[in-house]
């Protein structure tokens, strides 16, 4: 009788989630805008270098949610428009939009590994070398590849990061229900993942590198860097600065046994009112997910920084997002201290505020520095962790 109740409910809530968790519609495809931008007309460009486990397809699906038995690679050109306000992304209902109302794809051109290097060598060499760090966004569950692209976009301007940004888009389906498909193709991808951190260390040449993965991106991350310092090799030649995870969904058991092998420092955003986590939890044997640790969580905040952890609680952080799972890049208050701490280009180090920070009690901002400005994607916004509204 209670294992067919359990059934009963997991059912129930996989039948109700559709209505409560996600909006109906068309999946979002990356239709290349015709209308043509004057440059005043725009806020600005984002250029973002891309790597994918997906399958190729027609435009303006571009990459499905299929897996692929290799990499593609492609270059895309994104404008933000004029209007545009920190924390939202401005998208149509549907085409591909306007560029003085709407983030809008100019162009997407397909490359070849030989090409797609050399072209990234070559925009790294003529940037001044403040700017020549490379951070690598990976995203989560549920995201196809033009709401990937879009919200790179917008994170990659909303932070104010000048220097080459790279997305890892691997072959999530894009529908809610897709979870166990999805999870399988994240495990898929870690050597592709690996595999491309290794040659944009090795050949791309910049002096740092950063990554930024989100969601169910964070398991994929995090099998790659085991992986990697299993190798031998966990700090990309030295070149591998700041490991950022936003709203993780990843086991907690299963996290601390990645950390035992990575052995580095890695930046976690939390936020205990996280309802996509409370989905993934209830799907994943009622085992509590990383990115939902709570400041009541005494021991296993201590375990966690024991083992390198940096946790940073965004809980009482209000966002556009109603799911409250993407904070860190939703949020106005969040991306607007990001910003002003990029301008200051002043790094950040992980000895500076914890979970359960207030902004009252640290006032006078963030201490330590590493010398990266891309830690501040993630690691600036502790500032506002708490009391902001």
């Amino acid at each position: 009788m209670i294992v067919l109740t359990q059934r009963l409910r997991t059912l129930v809530l996989v039948c109700l989630l559709p209505l409560t968790l996600a909006a109906c519609g068309t999946p979002r495809v990356l239709e290349l805008s015709q209308a043509s931008a004057r440059h005043q007309d725009v806020a600005g460009t984002v250029q973002i270098y891309v790597a994918t486990t997906r399958e190729s397809s027609a435009q303006p699906v571009w990459f499905s949610g299929e897996r692929a038995p290799r990499l593609s690679f492609a270059r895309l050109d994104i404008t933000v428009p004029r209007n545009h306000k920190p924390g939202e992304l401005e998208l149509p209902d549907s085409g591909p939009g306007d560029p003085l109302k709407h983030f809008v794809a100019t162009n997407l051109t397909r490359l070849e590994l030989a090409p797609v290097v050399a072209d990234v060598r070559k925009d790294l060499q003529r940037r001044p070398p403040s700017e020549r760090d490379v951070l690598v966004f990976v995203h989560g569950y549920n995201t196809n590849f033009a709401d990937a692209a879009y919200r790179f976009a917008q994170i990659v301007y909303d932070s104010g990061f000048k220097g080459v940004p790279v997305l890892f888009t691997w072959p999530s389906r894009g529908e809610l229900l897709a979870y166990p498909y999805d999870r399988e193709s994240a495990f898929y991808s870690r050597d592709f993942l690996e595999a491309n951190l290794r040659a944009i260390t090795r050949d791309l040449g910049p002096p740092r590198m950063d990554i930024l993965a989100h969601s169910m991106g964070t398991l994929l991350t995090l099998e790659s860097l085991r992986q990697a310092a299993i190798r031998g090799d966990g700090g990309f030649g030295g070149k591998l600065r700041d490991v950022m995870l936003a709203a993780p969904d990843v086991d907690l058991d299963v996290f601390k046994t990645q950390m035992r092998q990575i052995k580095r420092p890695v930046t976690v955003f939390v936020s205990a009112d996280d309802r996509a986590l409370d989905f993934s939890r209830r799907f994943a044997g009622d085992k509590k997910r990383l990115g939902a640790v709570s400041s009541k969580d005494t021991e296993t905040i201590a375990e966690l920084e024991k083992l390198g952890a940096r946790l940073i609680d965004l809980s009482e952080v209000s966002s556009g997002d109603p799911l409250n799972h993407a904070k860190f890049a939703a949020s106005p208050k969040v991306v607007q201290m990001i910003g002003e701490r990029l301008r200051q280009d002043n790094g950040i180090g992980f000895t500076g505020p914890q979970l359960g920070d207030k902004i009252g009690d640290i006032a006078g901002g963030v201490v330590g520095t590493v010398g990266s400005t891309v830690g501040l994607v993630v690691t600036a916004p502790a500032t506002i962790a708490r009391g902001v509204r």
